[in-house]
Protein backbone atom coordinates (compact mmCIF):
# COMPACT_ATOMS: atom_id res chain seq x y z
CA UNK A 1 0.00 0.00 0.00
CA UNK A 2 1.66 3.19 -0.98
CA UNK A 3 1.47 5.68 2.25
CA UNK A 4 1.23 9.35 1.94
CA UNK A 5 4.56 11.81 2.50
CA UNK A 6 2.94 13.87 5.43
CA UNK A 7 5.85 15.98 4.28
CA UNK A 8 4.28 17.07 0.81
CA UNK A 9 2.83 19.68 -0.01
CA UNK A 10 -0.54 17.79 -1.03
CA UNK A 11 -0.37 16.47 2.14
CA UNK A 12 -0.77 19.53 4.12
CA UNK A 13 -3.23 20.91 1.83
CA UNK A 14 -5.47 18.27 1.97
CA UNK A 15 -4.97 17.65 5.70
CA UNK A 16 -6.01 21.49 6.14
CA UNK A 17 -8.78 21.49 4.34
CA UNK A 18 -10.23 18.40 5.78
CA UNK A 19 -9.70 20.15 9.42
CA UNK A 20 -10.98 23.43 8.52
CA UNK A 21 -14.02 21.88 6.87
CA UNK A 22 -14.78 19.76 10.05
CA UNK A 23 -13.86 22.42 12.36
CA UNK A 24 -16.53 24.70 10.31
CA UNK A 25 -18.80 22.05 10.55
CA UNK A 26 -18.77 21.53 13.94
CA UNK A 27 -19.08 25.46 14.71
CA UNK A 28 -21.99 26.05 12.56
CA UNK A 29 -23.60 22.53 14.10
CA UNK A 30 -22.83 24.59 17.69
CA UNK A 31 -24.24 27.56 16.41
CA UNK A 32 -27.74 26.62 15.61
CA UNK A 33 -27.88 24.43 18.36
CA UNK A 34 -27.40 27.35 20.50
CA UNK A 35 -29.31 29.65 18.31
CA UNK A 36 -32.85 28.42 19.74
CA UNK A 37 -31.99 28.36 23.40
CA UNK A 38 -30.36 32.36 22.85
CA UNK A 39 -33.80 33.16 21.27
CA UNK A 40 -35.65 32.31 23.97
CA UNK A 41 -33.05 34.08 26.77
CA UNK A 42 -33.51 37.48 24.71
CA UNK A 43 -37.53 36.46 24.35
CA UNK A 44 -37.64 36.32 28.46
CA UNK A 45 -35.25 38.75 29.10
CA UNK A 46 -37.71 41.39 27.43
CA UNK A 47 -41.02 39.92 28.70
CA UNK A 48 -39.23 40.25 32.14
CA UNK A 49 -37.96 44.27 31.54
CA UNK A 50 -41.72 44.41 30.21
CA UNK A 51 -43.49 43.45 33.46
CA UNK A 52 -40.72 45.16 35.62
CA UNK A 53 -41.92 48.47 34.48
CA UNK A 54 -45.44 47.40 35.99
CA UNK A 55 -43.60 46.31 39.06
CA UNK A 56 -45.62 43.14 37.84
CA UNK A 57 -42.80 40.70 37.92
CA UNK A 58 -44.91 38.19 39.93
CA UNK A 59 -47.02 37.90 36.78
CA UNK A 60 -47.15 35.54 33.93
CA UNK A 61 -46.61 37.56 30.88
CA UNK A 62 -48.25 36.27 28.59
CA UNK A 63 -51.33 36.19 30.98
CA UNK A 64 -51.19 39.33 31.75
CA UNK A 65 -49.44 41.33 28.75
CA UNK A 66 -50.67 41.51 25.17
CA UNK A 67 -48.83 42.91 22.65
CA UNK A 68 -49.76 44.28 19.22
CA UNK A 69 -48.43 46.61 16.24
CA UNK A 70 -50.15 50.47 15.82
CA UNK A 71 -49.77 52.25 12.74
CA UNK A 72 -49.02 55.98 12.67
CA UNK A 73 -52.55 57.04 13.63
CA UNK A 74 -52.45 54.36 16.41
CA UNK A 75 -54.37 51.89 14.56
CA UNK A 76 -53.88 48.35 15.05
CA UNK A 77 -51.73 46.27 12.56
CA UNK A 78 -51.99 43.14 11.74
CA UNK A 79 -49.11 40.40 11.62
CA UNK A 80 -45.32 40.80 12.66
CA UNK A 81 -43.21 39.62 14.93
CA UNK A 82 -43.25 42.17 18.00
CA UNK A 83 -40.44 40.70 19.43
CA UNK A 84 -38.27 40.70 16.59
CA UNK A 85 -39.27 44.88 15.71
CA UNK A 86 -37.93 45.54 19.44
CA UNK A 87 -34.37 44.00 17.72
CA UNK A 88 -34.40 47.16 15.63
CA UNK A 89 -36.79 49.18 17.28
CA UNK A 90 -35.37 52.29 15.58
CA UNK A 91 -35.86 50.47 11.98
CA UNK A 92 -39.62 49.90 13.32
CA UNK A 93 -40.49 53.42 14.28
CA UNK A 94 -38.86 54.55 10.89
CA UNK A 95 -40.60 52.04 8.73
CA UNK A 96 -44.39 53.11 10.90
CA UNK A 97 -44.81 50.15 13.02
CA UNK A 98 -44.95 50.95 16.08
CA UNK A 99 -45.17 47.99 18.92
CA UNK A 100 -47.31 48.60 22.08
CA UNK A 101 -47.83 46.08 25.20
CA UNK A 102 -51.19 46.35 27.05
CA UNK A 103 -51.60 45.04 30.33
CA UNK A 104 -54.62 43.60 31.24
CA UNK A 105 -55.63 46.30 34.46
CA UNK A 106 -55.73 49.11 31.12
CA UNK A 107 -52.08 50.08 31.44
CA UNK A 108 -49.72 50.19 28.45
CA UNK A 109 -46.11 49.96 28.10
CA UNK A 110 -43.75 52.03 25.15
CA UNK A 111 -40.57 51.00 24.20
CA UNK A 112 -38.43 53.41 23.87
CA UNK A 113 -34.86 53.71 21.92
CA UNK A 114 -31.87 56.45 21.38
CA UNK A 115 -28.80 57.43 21.77
CA UNK A 116 -26.30 58.20 25.29
CA UNK A 117 -22.93 59.27 25.13
CA UNK A 118 -21.12 56.17 24.01
CA UNK A 119 -23.91 54.22 21.82
CA UNK A 120 -27.37 52.62 21.62
CA UNK A 121 -29.59 53.34 25.13
CA UNK A 122 -32.79 51.51 25.07
CA UNK A 123 -36.05 51.06 27.60
CA UNK A 124 -39.58 50.78 28.62
CA UNK A 125 -41.82 53.32 29.78
CA UNK A 126 -45.17 51.82 31.64
CA UNK A 127 -48.17 54.41 31.61
CA UNK A 128 -51.17 54.10 34.33
CA UNK A 129 -54.43 53.89 32.71
CA UNK A 130 -54.55 57.77 32.99
CA UNK A 131 -52.00 57.42 29.90
CA UNK A 132 -50.25 60.29 31.48
CA UNK A 133 -48.84 59.27 34.09
CA UNK A 134 -45.68 57.21 34.42
CA UNK A 135 -46.29 53.96 36.42
CA UNK A 136 -42.65 52.52 35.72
CA UNK A 137 -39.64 52.74 33.47
CA UNK A 138 -36.74 50.51 33.01
CA UNK A 139 -33.62 51.35 31.13
CA UNK A 140 -30.67 49.94 29.66
CA UNK A 141 -27.33 50.68 27.63
CA UNK A 142 -24.21 49.51 25.54
CA UNK A 143 -21.89 51.10 26.88
CA UNK A 144 -22.19 54.27 29.02
CA UNK A 145 -19.61 55.03 31.57
CA UNK A 146 -20.05 52.90 34.86
CA UNK A 147 -21.01 55.41 37.97
CA UNK A 148 -21.91 58.65 35.44
CA UNK A 149 -24.13 57.53 32.63
CA UNK A 150 -24.68 54.07 33.57
CA UNK A 151 -26.55 54.85 36.35
CA UNK A 152 -29.86 54.63 33.77
CA UNK A 153 -29.98 51.09 34.17
CA UNK A 154 -30.39 51.03 38.09
CA UNK A 155 -33.52 51.10 40.07
CA UNK A 156 -32.69 53.58 42.46
CA UNK A 157 -32.35 56.20 39.31
CA UNK A 158 -35.28 54.64 37.53
CA UNK A 159 -37.17 55.12 40.23
CA UNK A 160 -37.08 59.08 40.08
CA UNK A 161 -39.35 58.35 37.15
CA UNK A 162 -42.01 57.03 38.38
CA UNK A 163 -45.34 59.68 39.14
CA UNK A 164 -44.12 61.84 36.88
CA UNK A 165 -46.56 62.95 33.86
CA UNK A 166 -46.25 63.51 30.44
CA UNK A 167 -48.89 65.64 29.57
CA UNK A 168 -49.87 69.25 31.04
CA UNK A 169 -53.36 69.68 30.05
CA UNK A 170 -53.41 68.58 26.83
CA UNK A 171 -50.00 69.16 25.43
CA UNK A 172 -47.81 66.30 25.03
CA UNK A 173 -44.39 67.31 26.88
CA UNK A 174 -43.09 64.17 28.00
CA UNK A 175 -40.13 63.98 30.83
CA UNK A 176 -36.96 65.59 30.79
CA UNK A 177 -33.78 65.09 32.71
CA UNK A 178 -32.78 68.93 34.09
CA UNK A 179 -28.81 69.62 34.68
CA UNK A 180 -28.73 71.04 38.20
CA UNK A 181 -31.32 69.67 39.43
CA UNK A 182 -35.19 69.33 38.41
CA UNK A 183 -36.96 72.58 38.81
CA UNK A 184 -41.13 71.15 37.63
CA UNK A 185 -41.96 68.33 39.38
CA UNK A 186 -44.51 66.96 37.55
CA UNK A 187 -42.42 66.79 34.52
CA UNK A 188 -38.89 66.61 35.13
CA UNK A 189 -36.12 64.69 36.72
CA UNK A 190 -32.87 65.32 38.37
CA UNK A 191 -30.33 64.79 35.34
CA UNK A 192 -26.99 62.34 36.36
CA UNK A 193 -24.67 64.18 37.43
CA UNK A 194 -21.74 64.29 35.25
CA UNK A 195 -23.94 62.65 32.91
CA UNK A 196 -25.09 65.28 30.70
CA UNK A 197 -24.62 63.72 27.04
CA UNK A 198 -26.38 60.47 28.68
CA UNK A 199 -28.96 62.62 30.43
CA UNK A 200 -29.58 64.23 27.03
CA UNK A 201 -29.89 61.34 25.22
CA UNK A 202 -32.28 60.20 27.70
CA UNK A 203 -34.34 63.38 27.04
CA UNK A 204 -34.28 62.97 23.55
CA UNK A 205 -35.34 58.99 23.56
CA UNK A 206 -38.56 59.91 25.51
CA UNK A 207 -39.89 62.50 23.88
CA UNK A 208 -39.60 61.12 20.60
CA UNK A 209 -40.18 57.75 21.12
CA UNK A 210 -43.39 58.50 23.47
CA UNK A 211 -44.30 60.86 20.90
CA UNK A 212 -45.20 58.18 18.08
CA UNK A 213 -47.86 56.64 20.56
CA UNK A 214 -49.54 60.24 21.12
CA UNK A 215 -52.93 58.88 18.56
CA UNK A 216 -53.33 55.93 21.15
CA UNK A 217 -52.36 58.14 24.34
CA UNK A 218 -54.81 61.24 23.36
CA UNK A 219 -57.17 58.93 21.73
CA UNK A 220 -57.71 56.73 25.12
CA UNK A 221 -57.51 60.20 27.31
CA UNK A 222 -60.64 60.97 25.37
CA UNK A 223 -62.15 58.58 25.75
CA UNK A 224 -61.69 58.48 29.31
CA UNK A 225 -62.79 61.84 29.58
CA UNK A 226 -66.19 61.34 27.66
CA UNK A 227 -66.66 58.39 30.18
CA UNK A 228 -66.20 60.53 33.13
CA UNK A 229 -68.30 63.23 31.47
CA UNK A 230 -71.03 61.31 31.28
CA UNK A 231 -71.17 60.17 34.29
CA UNK A 232 -70.70 63.28 35.82
CA UNK A 233 -74.04 64.02 33.98
CA UNK A 234 -75.73 60.62 35.70
CA UNK A 235 -75.17 62.19 38.51
CA UNK A 236 -76.38 65.19 38.44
Amino acid sequence: MKKFNTNSNAYIIVYSTVMVVAVATLLAVAALSLQKRQYANELNEKKQSILASLSATGENYDEFIEARVLDAEGRTVEGGDVFAMLNDLQGSFDAGNYPVFEARDGRVVIPVTGSGLWGPIWGYVALENDMNTVAGIVMSHKGETPGLGAEIATEKYQSNFVGKTIFEGGEFVSVSLRKGGAKDPAHEVDAITGGTKTSDGVTAMLRTSIGHYLPLLEARRAAASGSNEENTEDHE
